[in-house]
């Protein structure tokens, strides 16, 4: 699954040149606040404001996808929490996520995410990355909802989910699950609410391994209690007990 990700990204211009290949030229920068949130390490359960690029444009939208039928603002802090991931292989079928599947898609620009590795009963955590990027796109869904016991509007997103690839089936070893990651060159098609039903499909896959690194990084970031969004978050930490199975 992918509930931890690193946002390192602080300029919003720089997040906008990343993008501008498939950002609709009547698109307005100033949509977006100039500087964005740095974050070392970002749990989706604290629902945060992430940048995340739909085909007109940039927004900010709170990770935690709300359907459109929640029926109140209790309904919808309860189901947050169910919805930061959908998984790829049901997400046409799945009532909180068919509608957004087949035209509000979305990416969400990241510099890594984090998993953990079950070993000895112990719980191992890795950062993951890319190779060839240094800002890349997780595949994800999107959806507007009003409340109808406030009218308040309530933009929200879940990032989608597929079987792991060779290295993510090492860390992730009990799910064996991986986020959508979306190649730069399928990056405007992921985001085309015109695509029909199978080519959306064929693009939920899982991402090429040979293109990504990873390594282990301190326990602190396994617990709630700490401040985790520190730059240390990041920096590798070896465990000689891995070394064994590695």
């Amino acid at each position: 699954m992918c509930y931890s990700i690193a946002f390192l990204q602080l300029r919003s211009a720089k997040y906008i040149e990343r993008y501008k290949d498939i950002l609709p030229p009547d698109w307005s920068k100033e949509k977006l606040p100039p500087e964005l949130p740095l974050c070392y390490f970002l749990s989706g359960f604290s629902n945060p404001l992430l940048p995340i690029v739909k085909h007109d444009g940039i927004f900010l939208f709170e990770w935690g996808l709300i359907p459109t039928w929640t029926r109140d603002s209790k309904g919808a802090e309860e189901i947050q929490s169910r919805t930061l991931n959908a998984v790829g292989e049901t997400v046409f079928d799945k009532p909180a996520f068919r509608k957004s599947i087949i035209s509000q898609r979305c990416l969400l620009g990241v510099s890594g995410f984090y998993e953990w590795r079950d070993f000895n009963k112990s719980k191992y955590p890795y950062f993951i990355r890319l190779k060839s990027e240094e800002i890349f796109s997780l595949g994800c869904i999107y959806e507007s909802w009003i409340a109808k016991d406030t009218g308040e509007v309530r933009n929200t997103f879940s990032i989608l989910t597929t079987p792991a690839n060779q290295l993510m089936e090492k860390i992730h070893n009990l799910k064996k699950r991986m986020p959508l990651i979306i190649s730069k060159a399928d990056e405007k098609a992921w985001i085309d609410p015109s695509l029909s039903s199978e080519q959306i499909k064929y693009l939920i896959k899982p991402y090429h391994e040979t293109d990504m690194k990873a390594h282990t990084v301190s326990k602190l970031v396994s617990n709630a209690r700490n401040d985790r969004n520190v730059p240390k978050a990041l920096d590798e930490v070896s465990y000689s007990e891995l070394s064994v199975i590695d």
